[in-house]
């Protein structure tokens, strides 16, 4: 198998999408769970469908096999705050899996408000003969029976059924940016624009605020919580950025309100390159922990940064993702593109990053090599099998016959959701209301 950390010799192979056509069917989140096999997607419309992993063809061992609809369910209906006299959207946020311990799987889902806990599990078998029932399910007159019957189990068609296990709500005043599911299992945060709430899987009706940003005056109010992630190893460790493009470490064994931080992750600006849009840019939509719990990764609006949580005054590694767009962003801002909030991701061994971008592009970083590559995620000019080839933007001059010039980018294009499978060389990206799954191809 090639390595996808290898990135100057990469070639990705579609192996499936999908194709929607509402505004409902947006995609709004992607996740696979621990072990790679399910892959979740939400919607605008409140929808999660999840994808499961077939196995490999024996005719054709090469290809690790495709990503199937496995279960789709209604996770959150659109709500009405009468007190507030808001509308809340049905939206999913963000999707969390929980590590599997037992045939059934788990995941947390959240809209703005309200975070439910699903179980996703298998029914293949189901109990005849009863006693009090006929086969149709009617009750029997208790008179007529005559005999003692043992019910018996037989097989059926696999059902995959989805149920709510938990829902925890009324915790949060603003909207919910966040969900991290702990390294204990059993807590997880969640985070809004000025708090963070941590969370016991089993209890509902109250969480403990542990971080609390909202000054006095809300007219005193000079940055927001963008977004937070528990650390994969340590249980009492979580990062949380800001507005303003910083990162705060917080250590929950230090004060039960971690008001004060451990750690302050920030990069001083240049003041020569300073200009209207610079406080908007440098705002982090997005802070990932490498799987080791070594590094940590932040994305803001041009560029992707890698954090060694030993050093706090720099990033060990700046990667730029569309530097070419800096000349264009006051037409971004008078579009709202320049608010967009682009994620990132890891791939399984922390050697490469992956991220989006406008027209459908999305960008890929070795680490090792310092190379990248910059691919699209197009119906039009992907088939499955086909090997995607590398996309390349002119800033100016004469442009060459591989290249899109930066003036035909398309901003209603953009991919602000990806997602990296945990162990194998496999991607899934959404292009607005497209899922694209794709993998490294095998010789």
């Amino acid at each position: 198998m090639t390595s996808m950390c290898c990135v100057h010799k990469l070639p990705i192979c579609l192996i499936q999408s999908g194709l929607c056509s509402f505004s409902a069917d947006i995609i709004s989140t992607v996740e696979f769970n621990y072990s790679g096999e399910l892959l979740a997607t939400g919607d605008k419309g409140g929808r999660v469908v999840i994808f499961q992993h077939e196995q490999e063809s024996k005719n054709r061992p090469h290809l690790r096999g495709e990503y199937n609809v496995y279960s789709t369910f209604q996770s959150h209906e659109p709500e009405f705050d009468y007190l507030k006299s808001l509308e809340i959207e049905e939206k999913i946020n963000k999707i969390r899996w929980l590590p599997q311990q037992n045939a059934a799987h788990f995941l947390l889902s959240t809209n703005d408000k309200t975070i439910k806990l699903w179980k996703i599990s298998e029914r293949d078998k189901r109990a005849e003969g009863y006693n009090l029932k006929d086969e149709d399910g009617r009750l029997r007159d208790p008179f007529r029976i005559t005999s003692l019957r043992v019910p018996v189990l037989m097989p059926m068609d696999l059902m995959v059924e989805a149920s709510p296990r938990r829902i925890f709500a009324n915790a949060h005043t603003y909207h919910i940016n966040s969900i991290s599911v702990n390294s204990d299992h059993e807590t997880y945060l969640s985070a809004d624009d000025l708090r963070i709430n941590l969370w016991h899987l089993e209890i509902t009706d109250r969480s403990f605020n542990i971080v609390d940003i909202k000054p006095a005056n809300m007219e005193e109010l000079t940055e927001v919580i963008t977004a937070a992630e528990c650390h994969p190893h340590q249980c009492n460790v979580f990062v949380y950025s800001s507005s303003k493009g910083t990162i705060r470490l917080c250590d929950m064994r230090a004060a039960a309100l971690c008001d004060r931080h451990s750690k302050f992750f920030e990069e001083p600006e240049d003041p020569s390159s300073r200009s209207f849009f610079s406080e908007i840019i440098s705002s982090i939509s997005d802070v990932k922990f490498s799987h080791s719990g070594r590094y940590m990764m932040t994305r803001d609006y041009l560029s992707v940064k890698v954090w060694d949580l030993n050093m706090e005054n720099r990033p060990v590694e700046t990667y730029q993702v569309h530097e070419y767009l800096r000349s264009k962003l006051c037409s971004l801002y008078e579009n709202d593109c320049i608010f967009d909030k682009f994620e990132c991701c890891w791939n399984g061994s922390d050697s490469a990053i992956m991220t989006g971008s406008y027209n459908n592009f999305f960008r890929m970083f070795d680490r090792n090599t310092r190379r990248d590559i910059t691919l699209e995620a197009s119906r039009e000019s992907s088939k499955p099998r086909a090997t995607l080839k590398p996309r390349k933007v002119s800033t100016g001059g004469k442009r060459k016959k591989d290249e899109i010039s930066v003036d035909s980018l398309d901003f209603n294009k953009k991919i602000l959701h990806t997602a990296w499978h945990p162990k194998d060389n496999v991607i899934a990206v959404a292009a607005t209301n497209n899922l694209y799954i794709f993998q490294d191809k095998i010789n």
